[in-house]
């Protein structure tokens, strides 16, 4: 394959619109697709998209994501994230297309005690985390070659709503906020993602579908983090650690989702840039950093 024809579904998202900004520095053929543009799960629509735009890769990044309104709307977030995923690896395996999934850490239950490594038995906590494993078994199945799934946690950007962002606008509206201490895991800058899935798509060459773990480096909470973005960008906001028990949600979140990225590393021979320098760039480029 000398050229690649990329479709990025979900495009108008974090991950999709971090690809398209950063699709200039290769020698790709983008074509970026929304909802609007490409429903993934009209198996016709996607067939037709394909053989009118010469498609060759799919990178999905399309996926119902409210993770508590999923608790209320399981129907939509398994149509979404598991039939979507089947249309798109029925679609790659009749095309022989590369199809690169993005996939979450929420497949585990978060009892474990080391990361996990991408073997590790899945236990989805949830009906996003549910529904989200149900694509990856769809997409695995149905096994289009050259396809890899990447699970990815905390995701945070420049496009969209996202943690990050909602601790900046808290922080300065509020002296003192309460975020929860003993939910460990590793945060994702989009941009990072993004770049490590344009730079490996050449290198991917697997007979059957491959999973991936990625994050950026480092543990830490969501109280740790919250506290390094208000210091970080010298906001007067007092950060008190809470427990799980005293912020109840509709979905159950793993305790403990940090995950093993010894794989990605070694297979693609790929650096991973630590939590606070990816934090520090992201705030400088939203003019955040003090």
């Amino acid at each position: 394959m000398n050229e690649f024809n990329i479709l990025v579904t979900g495009a108008n998202g974090q991950l999709g619109s971090e690809l398209e900004a950063l699709h200039g520095h290769y020698v790709y053929n983008f074509c970026f697709a929304g909802r609007d543009t490409l429903d993934i799960t009209n198996l016709d629509a996607i067939k037709n998209y394909i053989k009118d735009k010469d498609i060759n890769v799919i990178i999905n990044c399309a996926a119902y994501t409210a993770v508590d309104k999923a608790e209320s709307e399981k129907e939509l977030a398994f149509e979404i994230n598991a039939d979507g995923v089947k249309n798109l690896a029925f679609a790659s395996k009749e095309n022989d297309i590369k199809l690169v999934h993005i996939s979450t850490d929420y497949v585990f239950n978060g009892e474990n005690f080391k990361p996990y490594v991408e073997s590790d038995k899945t236990a989805p906590k949830g009906v996003y985390g549910e529904s989200k494993l149900k694509g990856e078994n769809e997409m695995i199945a149905i096994n289009p070659a050259n396809s890899i799934i990447i699970r990815t946690s905390w995701v945070y950007g420049y496009y969209g709503n996202n943690f990050v962002k909602t601790m900046l606008r808290l922080g300065k509206e509020k002296s003192e906020l309460g975020v929860i201490f003993d939910q460990a895991g590793s945060p994702t800058y989009a941009k990072d993602l993004a770049k490590t899935i344009l730079d490996i798509i050449p290198l991917i060459k697997n007979e059957n579908v491959e999973i991936y773990n990625y994050s950026n480096e480092g543990v830490l909470s969501w109280y740790d983090f919250s506290k390094e973005i208000m210091r970080m960008a010298k906001l007067d906001c007092k950060i008190n650690p809470i427990e799980t028990k005293d912020y109840p949600t509709p979905a159950k979140r793993p305790h403990f989702s940090v995950l093993n990225k010894a794989k990605i590393k070694k297979e693609f021979d790929i650096k991973i840039p630590y939590w606070k320098d990816s934090l520090d760039e992201f705030l400088i480029r939203l003019g955040e950093r003090k």
